[in-house]
């Protein structure tokens, strides 16, 4: 037959060539009607339905342990649902029972009466994915509970792992354990010690503990608890240790001393879930062989970090939301009264002209003139690589009362005995920011405003920039830090502070107006661009109120504030004057550098990655031989209803 000759197939006329029919295919004819004299049935009846088929099987040894197979299944949709007895060999005396998977709700199954096993498939209202159980009705080991409720899921009668870490004698170090998830601990505990032929002594005085894959072991589980309640898989391992475990109104907890933590360090403790937290620091103390009030309580977070402290020490676990399994860190020092901080205090010196922080010793070269201004020698036109940098320098802590005012925050921190070395006359010649990744992050504006309204938490910290003159910025001030293009090099005058007030307006033009009259320049030839530091990359500040949303046929609200500027205090504005040098290029020589490094070092750790799994799988394919690939299997996935 040519390859270009023509072929029926469901109705469409294509060539062999492109039904891929090549030299030696085998085709088969029929007729639509019989095969080999048997009559197939054909039509919207007898349609196929994959069905999951459900039953014990006993393995292990003995049989004792039972396990629960699945198998799909595929029968015509209008044979008698007795056909599946013969086509899985299955002797009399059963019980059948079916769910169908488009049922609202939690999965449920219904006993099929014998006289309904020869309704047909379709007729029990079976769909593709209806799954068929198969019981004994003569077994004890039902599978579901009297409400007709399926309590187990194919792999749910199964195992768990029990080791034995009492310390005693035995002849087994672990044994498995027979379960179905609605075991409850309780058992599994008193199997396992029979199993492992200890003292019954252990049945009063003993717990069960999971192990984690690191071989730590976790908090105990209650025996009231069933495996579904405690969270426990079949194949887990458990420890079963000496001690008893927890009740429900009791809290097992772990906790270590100092900062330096290494994963299986901690101590462990049972207390009440109303012990106060006070008590528990005690408690803690005395078990760490520790004395002395200079301590608090911090909750460590999974990484062995000390996180936010525990300062309401006369309230209980329960109240503060400290579960079973949690760990807690002992860290020297106490904690400030209710209602009080302890604010880390930086000095930050940013390399700005207009900031002449000086020490004692500079005091001849900075004097300070009854017109409130620090005179100080002027850098405007020196040239900087940098952009706004400065360093941070660690002053102290101040304990202070939360309804304490910002001012108030300053005048303490003057009080630092590291804070003598600079000549500040007051603390209005103090701008303070929160430290960020360290590096000033928000500016706290307001000097009467109380340090509660700013919501510092616990763990912020301050830093404190002195200034040339008082300051006081109003809520839509933002205050930018400004440079200066030097025509025909790739550098920067020092940045200076420029107030922008954004009431008028957030938008570019509004900026560009700003900076013109900052600079004294006409605003059509004053070009801007925004750095970001992290990236070492200038974004230039244009006009795009003009740009068209895809969803929403409306102009884009020209708002630096929002992307992709997103502009904030103490943001660095690079300015360009285009009478002197007309160029798109905002950065410098540092950028072109940063950039550069940044590259090779994402490249090299792309490089030793690869490099890597390379070593990998030579090594893998030179020492092990590939596996054989095993027989393929059906999967079945149960996916409840949520409805």
């Amino acid at each position: 037959m040519a390859p270009n000759a023509k072929i029926s197939v469901l109705g469409d006329d294509l060539m062999l060539c492109e039904v891929d029919i090549a030299d030696g295919e085998d085709i088969f004819v029929w007729n639509g009607v019989e095969v080999g004299g048997i009559q197939i049935p054909t039509g919207g009846d007898c349609e196929p339905l994959l069905l999951n088929v459900l039953s014990l099987t006993p393995s292990g040894e003995g049989g004792e342990c039972q396990q629960l197979i699945e198998s799909p299944r595929v029968f015509p949709s209008n044979a008698q649902l007795g056909t599946v007895f013969s086509a899985l060999a299955i002797p009399e005396g059963v019980v059948v029972l079916i769910s169908n998977t488009e049922s609202i709700g939690e999965e449920s199954w219904t006993t099929v009466p014998k006289e309904d096993l020869k309704k047909t498939f379709r007729e029990q209202g079976l769909r593709n994915g209806s799954s068929i159980l198969i019981q004994d009705s003569s077994s004890d080991n039902s599978l579901l509970t009297k409400q007709g409720k399926w309590i187990t899921g194919v792999n749910d009668t199964d195992w768990l792992q029990v080791k034995n870490l009492c310390q005693l004698e035995s002849e087994e170090e672990q044994v498995k354990v027979s379960a179905t998830v609605n075991t409850v601990v309780f058992d599994i505990r008193i199997k396992a010690i029979k199993e492992l032929k200890l003292m019954k002594e252990l049945a009063e005085n003993s717990c069960l503990r999971p192990i984690d894959r690191n071989g730590k072991l976790l908090c105990p589980v209650l025996d009231s608890y069933t495996l579904k309640e405690a969270g426990l898989k079949m194949g887990s391992s458990l420890g079963l240790c000496p001690g008893k475990a927890p009740t429900s109104s009791q809290l097992f907890l772990f906790f270590a001393v100092g900062s330096d933590v290494q994963p299986g360090t901690e101590m462990e403790i049972i207390v009440e879930e109303t012990t106060s937290v006070r008590d528990c620091l005690k408690v803690m103390l005395e078990k760490s062989g520790l004395s002395g009030d200079t301590w608090h309580l911090r909750k460590m977070d999974w990484c062995y970090e000390a996180g936010e402290p525990l300062c309401e020490e006369d309230a209980t676990l329960k109240e503060l939301m400290i579960s079973s399994g949690d760990a807690l860190l002992l860290t020297e020092g106490k904690l400030p009264p209710l209602g009080f901080l302890k604010v880390p205090v930086w000095w930050y010196q940013p390399r700005i002209p207009s900031h002449p922080w000086k020490s004692r010793q500079d005091q001849a070269s900075c004097t300070f003139s009854q017109g409130g201004d620090w005179r100080a020698a002027s850098t405007q036109g020196a040239p900087s690589d940098g952009h706004a940098e400065g360093s941070l320098l660690f002053l102290g802590d101040v304990d202070i009362s939360e309804d304490a005012a910002l001012v108030e925050l300053k005048s303490q921190a003057m009080t630092l005995p590291s804070f003598s070395e600079f000549c500040i006359p007051s603390p209005a010649f103090l701008r303070a920011w929160t430290v960020d990744s360290k590096r000033p992050g928000r500016l706290l504006r307001f000097h009467h405003q109380q340090l509660r309204e700013y919501k510092l938490g616990r763990r912020t910290e301050i830093c404190l920039e002195p200034l040339q003159k008082e300051e006081n910025l109003g809520p839509q001030d933002m205050l930018l830090r400004t440079q200066m293009r030097l025509p025909g090099k790739r550098a920067y005058t020092l940045p200076m502070d420029m107030v922008w007030d954004t009431a008028r307006g957030s938008t570019a033009g509004s900026l560009r107006q700003r900076v013109a009259d900052f600079y004294s320049l006409p605003v059509e030839k004053t070009e801007i661009a925004k750095y970001f530091p992290e990236k070492f990359e200038w974004l230039p500040v244009s006009s795009w109120n003009q740009q068209i949303t895809k969803r929403k046929k409306k102009k884009k609200q020209d708002n630096l504030q929002g992307a992709p500027y997103y502009l904030k205090d103490g943001d660095t504005i690079g300015v360009k004057n285009l009478l002197v040098e007309d160029d798109d290029d905002f950065s410098t020589v540092r950028d072109d550098i940063a950039r550069e490094k940044q590259k090779q070092l994402a490249l090299g750790k792309k490089s030793q990655e690869a490099l890597h799994v390379q070593s990998s799988d030579v090594a893998s394919g030179a020492e092990t031989p590939a596996r054989p690939r095993g027989p393929e299997a059906s999967l079945s996935i149960h996916v409840g209803s949520f409805r």
